[in-house]
């Protein structure tokens, strides 16, 4: 009796062990051991050989690669929620199914964003750098490193989805008031276990806003929605959380407003030209006006392995001849 020959499942990236093994166990799967990133002619490359690529958000899928005449794939199953590495349409028209991975990072992303909006008007990192830098500290003093309390402030959410309400809950806790835009109202049952206010206009919730912080996905309707303008009229003490997507704020004009005082200061997890940095922004943040983070507010083994885990299922379910859980349309972006 003949064996159903396996399909050839290309990996960009390492991913946990227990992933991979089982990836191995199923499929005839490539695995990127060293971790290095794919270039976008090995990614071409793997688009025609492979039946399955499984990239992750840094790996770019353009049209030219789901296009080539030779391209083989028929699943793209991204090891991440959001989809702005892959051009969707194009692969829908070439007839490859593509799949993400969402409802897993939901509370690591928002733990993440709560950490942040803590850490800025408290001045955690620059506080902790004085000890962890060498420098000079006499003891406790009643007029040294004062920063603000966060309790009856106000934030403003930008993107009320499965993050922006699990942030909502958090910062509900520590007694911020919740005010969000988004393209439509929550639930009225959601809004009122949250407290939450509607903004329809941005313009106007950013205006009043304490601290805001950036949920929303990127898309091409979110590209610098944060723009020159809106962030102009955000006041002078307040800051900017961003654990979203970089490409979301005008990150030039951002800068600016920060080092010539227009807004309060920022904390940063993404960057418009990521993985690159500004260095502007890493000046900043050695003088303490802005936090810079890694990309790290999915960063957590459980997150990780879940998500692995909805790659394979969505693999298996493809494979199976019926419709992945998690399939992504260009009607839904």
């Amino acid at each position: 009796m003949s064996v159903k020959k396996k399909p050839l499942v290309v990996v960009t990236r390492k991913l946990p062990d227990s992933i991979e093994t089982r990836m191995r166990e199923l499929f005839d799967a490539r695995i990127n051991l060293d971790d290095t990133p794919m270039s976008a002619e090995q990614i071409a490359e793997a688009a025609r050989t492979a039946d399955i690529l499984v990239p992750t958000v840094t790996d770019h899928i353009s049209a030219d690669i789901v296009n080539q005449p030779d391209c083989k794939l028929r699943l793209i199953a991204n090891f991440g929620n959001g989809v702005d590495n892959i051009d969707v349409e194009a692969a829908h028209a070439r007839g490859i199914t593509v799949t993400n991975t969402p409802k897993v990072l939901t509370e690591d992303t928002a733990d993440m964003t709560m950490a942040l909006i803590l850490a800025v008007p408290r001045r955690m990192i620059e506080g902790a750098s004085v000890l962890t830098e060498g420098k000079p500290w006499a003891g406790w003093s009643p007029t040294w490193m004062l920063g603000h309390r966060i309790g009856g402030k106000r934030l403003g959410i930008i993107g009320m989805g499965r993050i922006g309400q699990a942030v909502a809950r958090r910062a509900r806790a520590f007694g911020l008031q919740i005010h969000y835009h988004n393209r439509r109202p929550v639930a009225p049952k959601i809004a009122e276990e949250l407290g939450a206010t509607y903004w329809e206009s941005l313009d106007q919730m950013l205006a009043r806003m304490d601290i805001i912080s950036v949920n929303c996905p990127h898309t091409p309707a979110t590209y610098h929605l944060l723009s020159a303008r809106r962030l102009k009229l955000i006041r002078k003490d307040a800051y900017i959380v961003n654990t979203a997507r970089g490409e979301v704020t005008d990150e030039d004009t951002l800068i600016k407003l920060i080092e010539g005082g227009e807004i309060g200061g920022a904390a940063l997890d993404v960057y418009e030209h990521e993985p690159a940095v500004n260095p502007k922004l890493v000046r900043l943040a050695k003088a303490g006006k802005v936090i810079l983070m890694p990309h790290m507010g999915s960063a957590t083994i459980e997150g990780r392995v879940e998500m692995g885990e909805k790659v394979i299922i969505n693999i298996r379910t493809f494979l199976d001849a019926h419709k992945p859980p998690d399939r992504v349309l260009p009607s839904m972006l």
